[in-house]
């Protein structure tokens, strides 16, 4: 599921055809030109990316590790992690029902079985003995009050749309939860390995009440629990003794607020930090060859996007979506934005999401999507035929990363060469996450960058945002026969059958480009010589990841 922020949501391998014009040549050489990583770095890309499925196992315990995330989690409540900063530190906090593993499947969590009796009714069997940070011991009345906290509306839980089917949630057994549906719902259960199925102690977060997850302990029971939480500096997980899976290799796991780029990749480099993801792409190529770590890159489930938040203007006119899309330098943003660590493409989704779809189905998504490479007069005769030719558009940009900065560059270097008058709104990194949450935040502007990772292996996650009243579908895009299509792919279990709905659902977001797609983007993680046994995927998002984490030598 959310750019940066929610994610960016969110925060994300061909290059492209065409050859450029004089114009867009002008235009990547801009980009270039923009690089603001440390002196030497600018424009420097990686030709050789090769997605790992691990880094090597630990080789023993280690007494801590320090770890970069680039802003402090506003809240730890499981209910609004919704973001990197909170999921990074938060997975290894709090548990689920279900686990997402590093390779990117579900296998049981909290719960040691998951029962589909019926199409509308989940029951979840959970594991005996397992204890809470705070010394109780988890029950059904834990389950049932952590998955009714994500429906109160008294804490706007962004997971409250995974619950959208939930008839109730009620206690079957000392140890047995049934969730009944109102309809078949094929996305729930696999989104009880994310955030919306972790389950915390109902003493504790009842005790805590409006402070849960921002002072005190989260009352979870997960390998770490926390502890002291220095607001604007740090946050420290120390290792639950009382664990009831494999115990964490490090004792303490202490998590550094940088926001600056440079900063954290300086610390990275100098050791004052033992590793980080989310590595600043103009830094790629810098802490490859430093001799200081290993840069490692791993599956990510993430594309970077265009995120169109207004069709009441320009944009309403899918011919001007079109233009735009016509005249992007993907392969210019990919080599400057991304450091050269990912590829070009025309699709919302990504191929490994795909992973279970048969060829037939594989055409149907992807084959006929719209072309990555650019043409310029088709983009201008576009622009023309809709009016549009002068029209001003409004892109925020941040200063997060130039994941962020340089593509909403390509986006004013395209709209200028094609007629629009495309204007940049800087926002600060600490303000750009409310570009999800607050309609207020989003007014006078028509598009933003996104990078959004899929938060289960499942193409409906992201599809799913285009239906008429969704979280992210901030443009208010309404089609009747859309909408009915989620329905449809949404009430599907069947694996095949789902994912030939979600083909047709593709084609037709691709056809009205409500995201411009531009480029699909691994997970990059680094880590310092004294570490190793981190995940390279998305994983680490809801998995344990810091449990593995241990010494190199």
């Amino acid at each position: 599921m959310t750019t940066f922020p929610p994610r960016t949501r969110r925060r994300p391998l061909h290059r492209s055809g065409p050859t450029r014009t004089a114009a867009a040549a002008l235009a990547a050489c801009a980009l270039l030109a923009a690089c603001s990583g440390p002196p030497g770095d600018a424009g420097t890309a990686l030709t050789d990316v090769r997605l790992s499925a691990s880094t090597p196992l630990a080789r023993g315990e280690i007494d801590s590790f320090t770890w970069a995330v680039y802003a402090e989690p506003p809240t730890l409540d499981y209910t609004m992690a919704f973001d990197y900063p909170q999921n990074t530190v938060l997975a290894n906090v709090c548990e689920s029902l279900m686990r997402w593993t590093p390779d990117l499947k579900t296998e049981p969590g909290l719960a040691r079985k998951a029962s589909n009796p019926d199409p509308t009714t989940w029951v979840y069997d959970l594991r005996p003995g397992v204890r809470f940070h705070n010394g109780g011991e988890l029950t059904a009345d834990d389950a049932v009050h952590s998955l009714r906290r994500q429906t109160d509306p008294a804490n706007a839980a962004a997971w409250a749309q995974v619950f959208r089917n939930v008839k109730s949630v009620t206690k079957t057994g000392p140890l047995q939860v049934t969730v009944t549906l109102k309809q078949p719902d094929s996305q729930f259960p696999q989104y009880m390995a994310t955030a919306a199925g972790v389950v915390a102690s109902k003493a504790g977060t009842e005790a805590a009440g409006k402070d849960y997850g921002t002072s005190g302990g989260l009352a979870c029971t997960g390998p770490f629990e926390l502890g002291t939480w220095n607001k604007g500096q740090s946050i420290e997980l120390k290792r639950f003794a009382g664990y009831w899976g494999t115990k964490a290799k490090a004792k303490k796991a202490v998590f550094r607020f940088l926001t600056d780029p440079s900063a954290r990749t300086n610390a990275m480099l100098s050791g004052e930090v033992d590793g980080g993801y989310l590595i600043p792409t103009e830094s790629y190529a810098r802490l490859r060859g430093s001799g200081a770590g290993t840069l490692y890159f791993g599956e990510g489930l993430s594309t970077v996007n265009v995120n169109v938040t207004n069709m009441r203007g320009a944009l309403g006119d899918v011919r001007v979506r079109r233009a735009l899309s016509l005249a992007l330098d993907r392969s210019g943003f990919v080599k400057a934005g991304l450091g050269g660590a990912g590829t070009v493409t025309n699709s919302l989704t990504t191929r490994a999401a795909w992973a279970a779809a048969p060829e037939p189905v594989l055409k149907t998504a992807f084959d006929g999507l719209p072309p990555t490479g650019q043409d310029l007069e088709k983009a201008r005769a576009l622009v023309k035929e809709a009016g549009a030719t002068g029209k001003t558009l409004t892109v925020a940009t941040s200063s997060i990363g130039q994941d962020v900065s340089l593509l909403a560059t390509a986006v004013q270097a395209a709209g200028t060469q094609i007629g629009l008058d495309i204007r940049l709104k800087t926002i600060a990194p600490n303000a750009f996450t409310a570009l999800f949450t607050d309609p207020q935040a989003r007014e006078g502007i028509d598009m933003f960058p996104l990078t959004y990772y899929d938060s289960i292996t499942d193409p409906l996650d992201l599809l799913t945002n285009f239906k008429t009243g969704a979280y992210l579908n901030f443009a208010g895009y309404s089609d009747p026969g859309y909408d009915r299509l989620v329905d449809e792919a949404t009430a599907a279990y069947d694996p095949r059958q789902r994912l030939a709905i979600e083909a047709k659902l593709q084609r037709r977001a691709a056809e009205q480009l409500l995201w411009i797609p531009v480029a699909e983007w691994p997970t990059a993680v680094f880590l310092g010589k004294r570490i190793t046994g981190a995940p390279t995927t998305i994983s680490y998002m809801y998995h344990p990841w810091a449990a593995d984490v241990g010494a190199a030598g």
